[in-house]
């Protein structure tokens, strides 16, 4: 069996886009950054994700879009609160647009069963969590449909989903 590109070789082949749609309400609550923030501590996600701002940067400055959807109930739990605290040093510092978009505006969208990320409309790599929220494994497919279905729910999402900026947690 081929071994699977690395997370970070699939953000660094992407040239055009990477888009990446999360659905769940929580996620790896023993992340040590989650406990910390739950205990009141501060986070510099400078500090703590140093890698993920300079994997993330280095594409949005060769050109590529990366984009990233959150569906999520309402009112919010923990984790999402947690989410949208560090998105602004996170994910915006990185040079990622985040939209949001509660659970109940997405009933007529067809949503994959998982978590995923597309890059160039032409791979995705889906994310099997446990009940927990704990990450089990990755699978990377070009199969065509899965492509198209993951590609036209997110853009779904994206359509109705909230600009981080204007977005405010319940």
């Amino acid at each position: 069996m081929p071994q699977l590109p690395t997370f970070e070789e699939l953000f660094r082949d992407c040239r055009r886009s990477a888009v990446h749609l999360e659905m769940r309400d929580g996620y790896m609550k023993s992340d040590p950054a989650f406990v910390d923030w739950s205990a009141g501590r501060p986070i510099d996600p400078a500090e703590r994700w140093g890698d993920w701002l300079r994997l993330v940067s280095e594409a949005t400055a060769r050109g590529v879009e990366v984009r990233r959807a959150r569906i999520m109930s309402e009112p919010v739990s923990d984790y999402i609160h947690f989410e949208y605290d560090v998105t602004d040093g996170l994910n915006i510092a990185a040079g990622e647009q985040v939209r949001w978009l509660p659970r109940r505006r997405a009933t007529s969208i067809a949503l994959p069963g998982n978590d995923f990320w597309v890059f160039d409309t032409s791979l995705v790599l889906l994310n099997h969590f446990d009940g927990n929220g704990d990450s089990l494994e990755h699978e990377v497919t070009t199969d065509s449909d899965i492509t198209e279905l993951c590609t036209s729910a997110f853009e779904a999402v994206w359509d109705r989903a909230i600009p981080h900026t204007e977005y405010r947690p319940t």
